[in-house]
């Protein structure tokens, strides 16, 4: 009994306290950079160009994505879900342990010469049946692969928050620097106006719109900068860093102008193929089967095979027994019915999360399409308004027109100009709930999902 004793605890696991100190990672987020050397290793392991000097002098949205991959908590989560399903693999193949039983017994009027001891040992071996193990296996597989299918789809929530916030940054950068040049245009058109006002060329309500004009200019572009710096830190915030870790990073600009069309069929078969969640369903419904066919299975009992020795006052008496539970007062009815009806449930939602896969594709493959549109018909209207000033430039040399009228003239192009940066701000955002519906880029490779399987931070930050 002692052996076994000290056999048992040999193989036990033993605690180890990690206690978490809220101060000390604070302090690890705030010490968070992108000039990190082993983000820089991963940064290269799954570029498809040579980084060169590092950090890299601009960061477009390749680079930024993938220090999102490095750092961004979400994925830490989703890692230690895949973590915990991979333990319930284990969990899942475990065999019952046998168990022994001693007993002593001693008479208390035992004839003279016998001795009155008697000895007992009794072992209990479970006999699991019916392939119970290997249900349960299959069940816990299939949930792994769900919890691992579901560090793809975190990977790429945060992928898209990062492009949209490299978009928002990108939008107002563009809208920041035509604003500018308006309202250059519109001071220029308040001094002149404000000349021929002098002259008695003008009448004070053309100034006044002039000078109201001007002010909307002021606004807006204080907007912009008010709406750049708010991108810039939701943009650390979408990579995973404090927002003092982006104060001297170069963020690559945009022409904000790919806008491609696509095969529609095409793009939803990608979409029904490589979708996170529709693989993660489908996961979900396979282990809903295992699970049915484990509570069938234990409708069947489980085997004790019970061997036992004793030694009854002098005597040695081998012994065998086997020992079934009696499926008779119920079969297990309870936990096939509710396995049944989840199986249904996850076949439901399947079948919901494959049809909310199509529908998103369809809807934002229609956006893209009318916002590509728009975009086509700005353009043409610049170029004809890029016509109409080459023509008031030609009528201003030849003296047939004042620098007012070729203001106006460059007023009109600047509002024209800033409507094309709407209009392609929203092609690129229909773009990308394009590419949120399919969950796959367009016009570049996927990150394989190995690469982000494994903690890419060979050294965790302090918990």
């Amino acid at each position: 009994m002692c052996c076994v004793a000290a056999l048992t605890v040999g193989g036990c696991a033993t605690y180890e306290p990690r206690p978490i100190s809220a101060p000390a990672t604070v302090a690890a987020y705030e010490a968070r950079t992108l000039d990190n050397p082993e983000l820089r290793a991963f940064v290269q392991r799954n570029v498809a160009r040579d980084l060169g000097t590092w950090p890299p002098p601009q960061w477009d949205l390749e680079l930024l994505t993938l220090a999102a991959f490095y750092y961004h908590p979400d994925l830490d989560v989703a890692r230690a879900k895949w973590g915990v399903a991979r333990a319930g693999e284990l969990t899942a193949g475990m065999r019952p342990n046998p168990s022994i039983n001693a007993s002593v017994q001693r008479s208390a009027n035992a004839p003279g010469g016998v001795s009155p001891w008697t000895l007992g040992l009794n072992l209990d071996v479970p006999i699991e049946t019916a392939g119970k193990r290997g249900y349960r296996i299959e069940q816990a597989q299939s949930l792994s692969e769900a919890a691992r299918v579901a560090i793809v789809s975190t990977a790429w929530q945060v992928k898209s928050r990062v492009r949209v916030t490299w978009l928002d940054l990108n939008i107002a950068r563009t809208s920041h620097d035509v604003l500018l040049g308006q309202q250059r245009l519109q001071q220029t058109n308040v001094t002149l106006l404000e000349h021929r006002l002098a002259a008695g060329m003008a009448s004070t309500p053309e100034v006044t719109l002039a000078r109201l004009a001007l002010t909307q200019s002021t606004l807006a572009l204080t907007d912009a900068e008010r709406l750049e710096a708010d991108a810039r830190a939701r943009l650390a915030g979408a990579l995973g860093l404090s927002s003092s870790a982006l104060n001297k990073v170069a963020i690559a600009p945009d022409p904000l102008s790919w806008a491609p069309a696509l095969p529609t069929d095409e793009l939803r078969e990608q979409a029904l193929l490589n979708r996170a969640d529709v693989l993660g369903s489908l996961a979900e419904y396979a282990a809903s089967q295992s699970a049915l066919q484990l509570e069938i299975a234990r409708q069947y009992p489980d085997a004790h095979l019970g061997p036992g020795y004793t030694w009854d006052q002098g005597q040695r008496k081998w012994s065998v027994g086997l020992s079934l539970a009696l499926p008779v007062l119920n079969q297990n009815e309870g936990p096939v019915a509710e396995a049944r009806a989840r199986r249904v449930q996850a076949a439901a939602n399947f079948n919901a999360t494959q049809a909310r896969a199509i529908s998103e594709i369809e809807v934002a493959l229609a956006a893209y399409r009318a916002s590509r549109e728009k975009l086509i018909a700005v353009e043409a209207l610049l170029a004809e308004q890029n016509n109409q000033l080459r023509k008031a430039e030609t009528t201003f040399k030849a003296g047939e027109t004042d620098r007012v009228a070729l203001v106006g003239a460059q007023l009109v192009l600047s509002q024209i100009a800033l409507s094309r940066v709407d209009a392609q701000a929203k092609t690129q955002q229909a773009r990308g709930a394009l590419e949120d519906a399919m969950q796959r880029p367009l016009g570049a490779p996927n990150l394989p999902a190995t690469a982000l399987q494994d903690d890419p931070r060979p050294t965790k930050e302090e918990q």
